[in-house]
Parts: C-alpha cells; structure tokens; sequence
C-alpha cells in the first residue's frame, strides 16, 4: 500500500492563516476530499482531482477518502478551521475503526489548523484567558438534552464558553434557549462575542452585552461563533473604537456555585 491520507485544517478563511505543513500536505495531494466550500478553497492545479460532498455526510466522505488512500492516492481531506474541533478528523477515525480491516495500514496524519474560537479571540483581544470550553449546539449526533446539561455544567463551573454550530435553518431556535439559560446565571452586563466568518472578507465581530445577545440570536448563523464571557470577562473602553475583550488568569469562587452546589 503506497497511499497515505492527510487530514487538514483550512483555518477559518484567510490563507494566511494555513500553516505551512498544512500547505505542504495541500500541495503534494493527488486527491482533496471534503466538504464543497472548503474544497473550492484549495486552487485548481495539474494532476489534481478534487472530490466535494454535501455537509451532513462526514463518514461517507471519510471512507471514500480512506479507500482512495488504499489505491495509492495520496489524499488531503479538508477541513475549515481545526480538522480535530467538530470537524472531520473524527469522522476519517470513525470510518477507520469500522471500516475494512487493511485501511488500518495507511499512514493517516492530523494537521492542524486555527479553530474559529482562537480566531475569534485573537480579534477581540484576550477573552480565552483563563478557562473555557467549546460546545457544538447542534442535535444532529447527540440529544438537545445532552446539549443543555454540558452547557449547564459549564455555565455551573464560569467557564468562558465558545458556541460552535449555534443555529441553522433546520434549528433555528437553540441559540436563544442557549443564550437563555446563560442568563439565568450569568449577569446581563456579561459580555458575550458574535464572531462571524472570521477571516474572510465578509467577516463581523459583534460585542454585546448577555442581554442584547438573547435578543439577538436570530441574527446569527452556522458561520457565527458564540462565545459567553465569564463572570470575570471584562471590557477596556477605547473610546470610539471596539473596546478589547479580555478575561483574567486569575479567578474566584465561580458565582454560580456553593457549597451545596449550584445556586
């Protein structure tokens, strides 16, 4: 078996912002498997044959791009962004683990890329600094109450949460029920990120504050990352520009949270 397969992330837009092993991994590709809009991303070239799919088959995509790999191509599946963040390096490990037994000796390689929420961050100032996590809102692999308890574990423990998949047309309403369970806990002054397609020429960030964010979930989309401050993330004014979002290393006793448990 001479074939390998690269799993790689795009970033969230901007060339710039792909590593040079990712471009590598890019340039020596025989095949480029993903997603259709990430796939356009990469430029047409000789000897390249671009294979693109629709968005919701991620493990149809991923054995196709391992069963090129075991005819000897030399195979790229892209990803936007961090191919490990909601994205496809699970699918191709998911597909290898129950998928034939001789797919097992390819050599698969993982490089990485900018997730939307460093990108975001990286916009913004420093919001990521103390804890956080991620939380995709999408039900389509695990239940909306699967959903909600994470969020509620993280809202509990006042990490900074970063929001990927936050609506959809065929879900346009978990956002808001997102948004609303954060304010039954955090402060409405807590500020909260609508970052939007960061990196590409039509990109937005928004701050708000919590309050105006529960008003303003419709206006987000699946290019739109969310991110909830924490009770310690903070503003600094500067004047007529966007201020700079930030959150402390240091921290104290989570305000959601006694001895008793949560309040």
């Amino acid at each position: 078996m001479t074939g390998s397969l690269t799993i790689v992330g795009l970033g969230p837009g901007t060339a710039d912002w792909i590593t040079p092993a990712a471009q590598a991994a890019l340039d020596i590709a025989t095949d480029i498997v993903g997603y259709g809009p990430y796939v356009d991303r990469v430029p047409e070239r000789a000897g390249l044959t671009k294979h693109a799919s629709d968005n919701r088959v991620e493990v149809e995509r991923a054995s196709h791009a391992l069963q090129l790999a075991a005819e000897g191509r030399t195979v790229a599946v892209v990803s936007g962004g961090d191919p490990g963040v909601f994205a496809m390096a699970a699918a191709v490990f998911e597909a290898l683990e129950a998928g034939e037994p001789g797919w097992r000796a390819i050599p698969i390689t993982v490089e990485p890329g900018i997730t939307a929420m460093l990108a975001a961050a990286a916009r913004a100032g420093a919001p990521l600094g103390g804890d956080f996590c991620a939380i995709s809102l999408s039900d389509n692999l695990k239940p909306w109450e699967v959903v909600t308890a994470r969020l509620e574990a993280a809202l509990a423990a006042d990490f900074v949460i970063c929001l990927y998949n936050p609506i959809s047309k065929a879900r346009p309403w978990q956002l808001g029920k997102a948004l609303e369970l954060a304010a039954q806990c955090r402060e409405g002054r807590t500020p909260v990120l609508f970052a939007r397609a960061v990196g590409r020429p039509d990109e937005n960030l928004r701050i708000l504050t919590l309050t105006e964010a529960v008003a303003a979930a419709d206006t987000a989309d699946m290019a739109t990352l969310v991110m909830i401050g924490a009770s310690s993330t903070r503003l600094i004014a500067r004047g007529a520009e966007q201020p700079y979002v930030y959150t402390p290393r240091s921290v104290t006793k989570s305000p959601c949270v006694t001895s008793q448990g949560r309040t």
